[in-house]
């Protein structure tokens, strides 16, 4: 494929979903993202901005960055919200190490968008359109909240594509496309077009994104100076900007999943943790990292949590050392109650290229109970182990998640996604 496609990644109303998300897994029977709702202000002295707005909350009139009072009167009996900014940070680094996973060719320009470099990923897929509905369903299935993906030859189209019509949806915006799709859109649609520059250019008679595209250059650039030509460009479908990848720096990789049903006994657990350190081993390999800390997270059905830790000797990203790893923890931690909720999470990583301390027993493997099956049997080959997880992440990558699946999952009741 000789032809560059950008892919535009957002979030829907992030910092709506991520607040509804967690409320939600904190016990919460109402999902912010489906009533009329907002994050932002102060709420007890009733002052501040909107920082987002649920659907329900637009069809009010309520707008991003009007003050708290006035979506209040507009709407009497909104919804509020105050914002948790070190959770959405924490949400984005989770977002962006589930994209870099798919392709590492990403360039995060906020914390809550991205684009992505389709080329180099294009082998895998029969058409543009079916990874990016592959890539936002993963996001939706895997970490609960829903993005929308443009697609272009041109990054600003493609950034242009993602703003259409939301949530969860994928759409295009090539250049052939743009006089159908763009131009009949008011210039306060375009990329960078602020309401300043939208009604000088109302005073120049010009109110489309197809006027502006057909206006002179020398009048633009009169009013609007360099911003003026960067416009028309813009409305031209005219950006000849790359992909700019940047690392996904990540303090720790984890995963969790609230149970369909409350989790009774450890046969009903250990599924489930397998699932999700299935999930985060993969994730640490793609990312080409090791974990040196494990820790498992239980949420009662009283909804009270308990997490418990352990530093790892040799740092690993093996599914079944993570597997064990939370096994242990959950024993530790576990009194008997029914479970809503399972998490692990790794912290402590370093690069795989890094040179570890190997211990004995990745040399001698001796005979013992294991502790998690209850049999007695030699530690694990770590070589053996290694090539099982990529020959596993192969398959999984070139043919998709559910391709295989350990039998112990078949019939579990409820499992997160598997990377």
């Amino acid at each position: 494929m000789d032809e560059r496609i950008f892919f535009h990644i957002d979030v829907n109303s992030a910092f709506l979903s991520w607040t509804a998300l967690s409320m939600l897994q904190e016990g919460s029977g109402t999902d912010l993202r489906l009533i009329p709702s907002i994050v932002g202000g102060d709420m007890a002295k009733r002052h501040g901005v909107v920082l987002a707005k649920s659907l329900p909350a637009k069809a009010y009139g309520i707008t991003t960055g009007e003050p708290v009072i006035n979506a209040l009167r507009k709407c009497p009996g909104l919804v509020t919200a105050a914002p948790d900014h070190a959770m959405y940070h924490r949400r984005s680094q989770e977002l962006m190490l589930l994209l870099s996973g798919i392709c590492p060719d990403i360039e995060q320009v906020s914390i809550d968008e991205c684009y992505m470099d389709y080329t180099p990923i294009a082998k895998k897929y029969t058409a543009p359109e079916e990874a990016a509905r592959q890539i936002k369903d993963l996001v939706r299935d895997t970490l609960g909240f829903t993005v929308n993906v443009g697609i272009s030859d041109r990054k600003v189209l493609a950034k242009m594509a993602s703003d259409f019509k939301k949530p969860d949806l994928v759409h295009t915006l090539y250049v052939r496309e743009i006089p159908d799709k763009m131009w009949p859109l008011p210039v306060s649609s375009l990329f960078l077009c602020g309401q300043s520059s939208v009604e000088t250019l109302r005073k120049l008679g010009i109110l489309t994104i197809g006027d502006l595209a057909h206006a002179r250059r020398d009048i633009l650039e009169a009013h609007l100076k360099s911003h003026g030509l960067t416009l028309w460009q813009y409305a031209n479908g005219i950006d000849d900007s790359d992909i700019t990848p940047k690392p996904v720096k990540m303090k720790g990789v984890g995963n969790s999943t609230t149970l369909q049903r409350d989790a009774l006994t450890r046969e009903d657990a250990q599924p489930v943790l397998l699932s999700l350190a299935e999930f985060v081993a993969g994730r640490l390999r793609a990312s080409g990292e090791l974990a040196g800390m494990v820790s498992t997270e239980i949420k009662y059905a009283t909804f009270q949590s308990v997490s418990h830790q352990m530093q790892l000797t040799v740092p690993t990203a093996s599914s079944q050392a993570i597997f064990e790893t939370a096994c242990r923890l959950f024993d530790e931690l576990w009194n008997g109650q029914p479970i809503r909720l399972l998490g692990i999470r790794t912290s402590k990583l370093v690069p795989e290229t890094e040179p570890v301390q190997l211990s004995l027993f990745d040399y001698q493997p001796p005979a013992a109970k294991d502790p998690v099956w209850g049999t007695s049997q030699p530690a694990p080959d770590r070589e053996k182990q290694q090539r099982l997880d990529k020959a596993l992440d192969d398959l999984r990558s070139k043919y998709g998640k559910n391709i295989i699946m350990r039998g112990s999952l078949m019939d579990a009741p409820s499992t997160p996604f598997s990377s």
